[in-house]
């Protein structure tokens, strides 16, 4: 049976599948349902786990042995085959088999596994699964659903945010549910039983991204020219991926491009931070900023984001130098960046 995730606290009752397979690419919503099938297991009588990793020279062959060992300690006791990305080959597949077809009565077989190609789902394995026990199916939440998705996980906990809150966070998770659930604990902790505004999410924000992308940009825009150059180095030392603060200092400087150009159309600020996804204080920050450029000037930097992006792709050059420039003269240093 195929269930989706919200679906699996209703189908759990006191006599257990004998198999669950959790499959997807959403982390949060994976831990989270497996969490929620242990916690119902242990009450019903499940005290015992034992966890299997599917790795390189794994002896399928264990499976079983593990199924018909006596327990020292309990008598009903979880079997978690963690399967990763690992596929399936015949004989492991024939083995799985075999086992669901004798499914011992005191075993409940927890099986995890990323998100499944069209060949393992049209598979005997999976047919097996889906016929014997419950298969839940984790699809990642879409960008259109997120603000709900935010607004019910807020709830859950006990926590009200603002419209514009909720569209700051989902531009600062950018899709990611662990991130989001950290940030709504975080908010929780700090304005327990208040309404969250965006002003409030971009204090929290701002310290926890000190020295992360967010905290470059923010860095930049308020011309703090030695925080710029410290979260730099630690980026860079770090490992991040150049191509990453490529993507956030050129949606900046497109983003004030945009200012200036509503403004001298005479589009409201609102409006234009509302398109651009700009909450709270940083309207005004990103609105003092665009007056301090020319058009050329930003369309220069723009320019040299692109041979950022040039050289990330193999050309001479290194993209970190000029990032560097490109984040020193949005701090309103003057560089001659030309080559």
């Amino acid at each position: 049976m195929k269930i989706k995730p919200e679906q699996l606290a209703n189908k759990l009752g006191p006599q257990p599948a004998p198999v669950y397979l959790l499959t997807g690419d959403e982390t949060l919503l994976i831990e989270e349902s497996g969490d929620l099938l242990r916690q119902h297991l242990h009450s019903i009588g499940f005290s015992e786990r034992e966890t299997l990793h599917v790795e390189g020279g794994f002896k399928w062959e264990y499976l079983l042995e593990c199924a018909n060992a006596l327990s020292l300690f309990a008598e009903q006791k979880i079997i978690e085959l963690r399967l990763g990305s690992h596929k399936l080959n015949k004989q492991a597949s024939d083995i799985l088999q075999e086992y669901l077809k004798r499914p011992a009565e005191d075993n409940v077989l927890l099986i995890i596994a990323n998100k499944l190609d069209g060949t393992a789902k049209r598979s005997a394995w999976f047919k097996a699964i889906d016929q014997q026990g419950i298969i839940v199916e984790v699809w990642p939440v879409e960008l259109q659903q997120l603000p709900g998705w935010i607004n019910n996980r807020a709830q859950q906990i006990g926590l009200t945010l603002e419209s514009d809150a909720v569209q700051l966070l989902c531009e600062r998770i950018e899709g990611n549910l662990l991130a989001a659930k950290q940030e709504l604990d975080k908010l929780n902790l700090l304005y327990a039983g208040q309404t969250v505004t965006a002003d409030m999410v971009m204090d929290s924000v701002s310290d926890s991204s000190r020295y992360d992308i967010y905290g470059l940009t923010e860095a930049a825009i308020l011309q703090q020219i030695p925080r710029c150059n410290k979260i730099i180095e630690v980026l860079r030392q770090e490992g991040t991926e150049a191509s990453v603060a490529l993507w956030a200092i050129a949606r900046e400087v497109r983003s004030l491009i945009a200012i200036q150009n509503g403004l001298q159309k005479g589009t409201p600020l609102d409006t234009i931070c509302q398109r651009e996804r700009i909450w709270g204080n940083r309207k005004n920050q990103m609105r003092n900023a665009a007056s301090r450029f020319s058009p050329d000037t930003l369309n220069s930097m723009l320019s040299h984001c692109a041979e950022a992006d040039a050289q990330i792709k193999g050309a001479l050059g290194d993209p970190w130098l000029t990032l560097s420039g490109i984040t020193l003269q949005l701090a309103g240093i003057e560089l001659n960046l030309e080559r």
